[in-house]
């Protein structure tokens, strides 16, 4: 039986505007073996058309709106799964707003259901808006608790988490935090890739560069996790983690020759340190007391909280 694969997209496949070296090659291999395979994002802006066309003018071709899975499609699914025709005040951008109009969910700022943040521009009004209604009864919901994000490799904006941790703090109400970790975003992208599979999946993987989020959701899920040093987390931030990945990668190009063959390397998920080019042990876990954990500032707080 076939692996599924789940892919993070920004620190994975692309970093700003440039594709990370191997990328192409891999997304290539995916298509021609036809290994399923589904793009996982917490960013809710952009609809999946929207990321299909970004990735083509990046140089990454064949792909198309179902290969793609954002925060923003989960939200709505949620939402549609357990509160059928409800409705939402909505502080977020296109893809959101897209997607919930997908599942037929209202807007509605003068009584609605759920108060829905993601990403993008807001404003002083809406989030006053945003505490009124929540007050009057409505519930906090945000696509993803990503409390920043990357805009550049110097720059970052406040992200979904913070604009729905303001809320809670003004209106004292806990907001429920979709996207990942949280395991319903994995297990309704596990069901799109058995839907979209034409043979059975015998294991499911998530490929990301975040442990907050890509990692700790695909532990939490079940699933095998693969980490990739070309995004936010560094191979000596590892050892910090109580939950370890299956195995460190030091790019989607070391993936490339196993999807085209579908054979993984001989003992790749061992327990051993992450990679020959750093410590001369195979592919696989890290334990988390490994002497490279070592306490030292952040530059930031945790993506996630």
């Amino acid at each position: 039986m076939k692996t599924g694969y789940l892919i993070d997209m920004d620190g994975v496949i692309y970093r700003e505007n440039h594709l990370i070296p191997g990328a192409v090659e891999f997304v290539a291999a995916l298509l021609v073996t036809g290994t399923p395979f589904l793009f996982l994002t917490n960013n809710s802006a952009p609809t999946a058309e929207d990321l299909a066309v970004r990735l083509r003018h990046l140089g990454v071709t064949g792909l198309s709106a179902r290969h793609f899975y954002t925060s923003a499609m989960n939200t709505a699914d949620f939402l549609d799964e357990t509160h059928p025709n409800c409705t939402a005040f909505v502080i977020g951008e296109g893809g959101l707003m897209a997607a919930l109009h997908e599942r037929k969910i209202a807007n509605d700022a003068i009584s609605p259901d759920y108060v829905v943040v993601g990403e993008g521009a807001f404003t002083a009004e809406k989030l006053t808006k945003a505490h009124e209604l929540i007050e009057k009864g409505a519930r906090l919901l945000a696509t993803n608790p990503d409390n920043w994000c990357p805009v550049s490799s110097q720059k970052t904006r406040p992200g979904a988490g913070s604009i729905a941790a303001f809320l809670e703090a003004s209106t004292g109400r806990r907001a429920y935090y979709l996207g990942k970790p949280n395991g319903y975003m994995f297990h309704s992208a596990c069901r799109k890739l058995t839907e979209a599979a034409l043979s059975p999946i015998g294991r499911v993987v998530m490929v990301g560069d975040t442990m907050e989020t890509d990692i700790r959701g695909a532990v939490e899920a079940g699933l095998h996790s693969y980490l990739v040093l070309t995004g936010s987390t560094q191979f000596e931030d590892v050892g910090d983690y109580v939950y370890q990945p299956t195995r460190v990668l030091q790019s989607v190009a070391d993936l490339v020759e196993e999807v085209k063959t579908g054979k993984t390397p001989e003992n790749a998920e061992s327990p051993a340190l992450g990679s020959n080019r750093h410590s001369g042990g195979k592919l696989g876990m890290r334990h988390q007391t490994d002497v490279l954990a070592l306490y030292k500032p952040r530059p930031r707080p945790a993506m996630t909280k």
